[in-house]
């Protein structure tokens, strides 16, 4: 759940940057905070699956989904909604410039990455950005799945530094 979070406050942060219709209603929420609406929508989740969803509890779902930006790096849906919109409304240079990606971090977490963890960070995260192009071609697709999965990053938003799980 560390990565999750922590791949949260990065969707965060660019769709911040980004702004318009793509910018995040809220602040970020706090590690304690995303944990606790996390476990909100994994419950909606279960009874959505066992058949028990209430009134009102698919729309609830949703909301909780997009306010985790639950899935953002990771599903190749979702990467292409948020770059069509974002880029019907100016882009911004890092969704495709590692420098400018960088400057989503803070200077505490440059710190703590170094230049190897930087750049780690950054190819990461915009290989995440490239799954939207090859949804319709399975070779491309592997191709970007294993560029995404050689490039893990480490645990290091302030948050998690701040609570001792970084490391």
């Amino acid at each position: 759940m560390l990565r999750e979070y922590q791949g949260y406050v990065l969707a965060h942060r660019l769709r911040r940057a980004v702004g318009g219709r793509v910018a995040p209603a809220g602040d970020v929420l706090t590690l304690a905070g995303y944990a606790a609406r996390r476990i909100e929508r994994q419950d909606l989740a279960r009874r959505l699956v066992r058949g028990g969803l209430p009134p009102g509890g698919m729309g609830q779902l949703d909301a909780l989904s997009g306010e985790l930006m639950f899935g953002f790096w990771l599903n190749p849906a979702e990467v292409a909604a948020f770059l069509r919109a974002a880029l019907r409304q100016g882009g911004h240079p890092a969704l495709g410039d590692p420098q400018a990606f960088a400057s989503l971090l803070t200077p505490e977490e440059r710190e703590r990455l170094g230049d190897t963890g930087v750049r780690l960070v950054c190819a990461h995260h915009l290989s995440c950005l490239t799954l939207a192009a090859p949804m319709l071609d399975p070779d491309a697709l592997a191709g970007v799945w294993a560029r995404v999965e050689a490039t893990t990053p480490p645990l290091f938003v302030d948050e998690l530094a701040r609570s001792g799980q970084a490391g």
